[in-house]
C-alpha cells in the first residue's frame, strides 16, 4: 500500500514521490541516515556562518564569502522545504505543523535581510531543525522522555501555579517592607525598585546594584536569602514527585513501535493510532 495514498496536488502519487518521502522522512534506510546527516551539517555549518558573521574582525575580512555562503544554505534548505512539500500527503498540514513552521522560518531571515538589512541574523532558528534528525542516531528514546517532561509539566502546574503566587506574594510584601525601612536615601527610590531587589535576592542572585544600609533592612536581607534556598527545594520536589509517576507511566509503553505521519512527518509511538494525532493523516 503506497504512503502517499490520498495524495492530491502536483500530479498523482508515483515512486519517486513516495522514494523521496523515505529518504527525507525516514531513518530506516541508508539513503535516508545519509540524508539526515547531511541535513544535520548543513543546519550546524549554516549556524555556524551566521555567527561568524556577526563577529567584527571575521566580517570585516570575510563578509563577502560568508554572505555568499549563507545563501548557498538558504537555497538548499528552500529547496529541501518545496522537496518535503511536494512528497507529503497533505502539502497545508505539513505547512501548519511545528516542523513545517520551523522548516520555513530556517529560509525567510535571508530573503527577509534583502529588505530589512540585518534580518539574516534571524536564521540562527534553524538550529531547531536539529531536533527532526534526533531519530537518525536512533535517539527516539530522547523524544519520548522529553514527552514524559512535557506531561510531567502538564500534570503539575496546578501546583506550581499555586507555588508561583505564594512567591509573587512575598515578594511583594518583602518588596514593600524594604522600601519602607530603607527609603529613597538608600537606592529603593519607589516600591518597584524594592520588588526588584526582593526578586533578585530571594533567587540568590545578587547583582549588589541596590543593597540595604540600616540594620533592620540587613536582618530582613538575611531572612530572605534563607527563604529563597528553602523555596528552591519545593518545585523541585514538586516536580521530581510527578516526574517518577509520568516515567512509570512511559516505560509501559516504551517497546511501541514508531511511525512517521506521512501528512506532516510527526511521529507517532501508539500502535493503536491510526490517524496521526497533530494533522489527522492516516497512518499506515
Amino acid at each position: 500500500m503506497s504512503l502517499l495514498t490520498g495524495f492530491d496536488f502536483w500530479g498523482s502519487p508515483g515512486p519517486a514521490r513516495e522514494a523521496t518521502y523515505r529518504v527525507i522522512f525516514e531513518a530506516e534506510t541508508q539513503k535516508g541516515r545519509l540524508f539526515d546527516l547531511a541535513l544535520i551539517f548543513a543546519i550546524l555549518a549554516s549556524v555556524t556562518v551566521v555567527m561568524l558573521d556577526s563577529v567584527p574582525e571575521i566580517a570585516e575580512e570575510y563578509h563577502g564569502l560568508l554572505r555568499i555562503s549563507e545563501w548557498i544554505f538558504t537555497i538548499l534548505f528552500t529547496i529541501e522545504y518545496i522537496a518535503r512539500l511536494w512528497c507529503v500527503a497533505s502539502r497545508k498540514k505539513y505547512a501548519l505543523s511545528f516542523f513545517g513552521l520551523i522548516d520555513l522560518f530556517a529560509v525567510i531571515p535571508t530573503y527577509l535581510s534583502v529588505l530589512l538589512p540585518g534580518g539574516e541574523v534571524l536564521a540562527v532558528v534553524r538550529i531547531l531543525r536539529v531536533l527532526r534528525v534526533f531519530r537518525i542516531l536512533k535517539l527516539v528514546q530522547y523524544i519520548g522522555e522529553a514527552e514524559v517532561l512535557v506531561a510531567t509539566l502538564k500534570a503539575s502546574r496546578f501546583k506550581i501555579v499555586v507555588f508561583l503566587i505564594t512567591v509573587m506574594s512575598i515578594v511583594v510584601v518583602i518588596g514593600s517592607i524594604i522600601y519602607l525601612i530603607e527609603g529613597p536615601e538608600n537606592g529603593f527610590t519607589s516600591i518597584p525598585r524594592g520588588l526588584y531587589w526582593s526578586v533578585v535576592t530571594l533567587t540568590t542572585v545578587g547583582y549588589g546594584d541596590v543593597t540595604p544600609q540600616t540594620p533592620i533592612g540587613q536582618g530582613l536581607a538575611a531572612m530572605l536569602m534563607v527563604l529563597g534556598y528553602a523555596l528552591i527545594a519545593v518545585p523541585t520536589g514538586l516536580f521530581s514527585a510527578e516526574f517518577v509517576q509520568q516515567n512509570e507511566s512511559h516505560k509501559k509503553a516504551s517497546n511501541t513501535p514508531v511511525r512517521s505521519c506521512p501528512g506532516c512527518g510527526s511521529l507517532e509511538k501508539d500502535h493503536q493510532a491510526g490517524y496521526c494525532r497533530y494533522c489527522g493523516q492516516k497512518l499506515t
